[in-house]
C-alpha cells in the first residue's frame, strides 16, 4: 500500500460515529489537496473491515454511490443508525460535519 493511500486510511479511520466528512477534506488532512479521487480509491482498496469507510460522502453532503446500490443502502443504513440526520438527501452537514482539533490532528493521525 501506497504512503498517500496510509495516510488516506488513517485520517478516515478518526472520523467518529455520527459525523462524516468529504473526500476532498480527507485529502486536505492527509496532506493531499485537490486528491479526492484518490481518497475513493484508497477506501476501495483497503481490506481493513473496521475503517468507517461509510463516514465519508461527497462534497454536498450525499452519499457517492447511486440511490438504489446496495452500497448506497448500506452507507445510508450505517449512517442512520448512527443518528445522522438527512434533509431529504442530504446530511445535515452543520450538525454532522465533521471538524477535527487541533490535538486530534496532532497526536492521533498514524504517519
Amino acid at each position: 500500500m501506497s504512503e498517500s493511500y496510509k495516510k488516506i486510511l488513517s485520517v478516515v479511520s478518526l472520523i467518529p460515529a455520527s459525523y462524516v466528512a468529504s473526500y476532498g477534506q480527507i485529502a486536505d488532512l492527509a496532506g493531499m489537496p485537490n486528491c479526492s479521487r484518490m481518497v475513493s480509491k484508497a477506501l476501495k482498496s483497503s481490506n481493513n473491515k473496521s475503517l468507517p469507510w461509510h463516514r465519508v460522502v461527497n462534497s454536498q453532503g450525499k452519499i457517492a454511490f447511486k440511490p438504489g446500490d446496495p452500497l448506497f443502502v448500506l452507507q445510508l443504513n450505517l449512517l442512520q443508525e448512527e443518528g445522522v440526520e438527512f434533509k431529504g438527501k442530504k446530511i445535515n452537514l452543520d450538525k454532522h460535519r465533521w471538524q477535527p482539533s487541533l490535538d486530534t490532528l496532532l497526536y492521533k493521525l498514524n504517519y
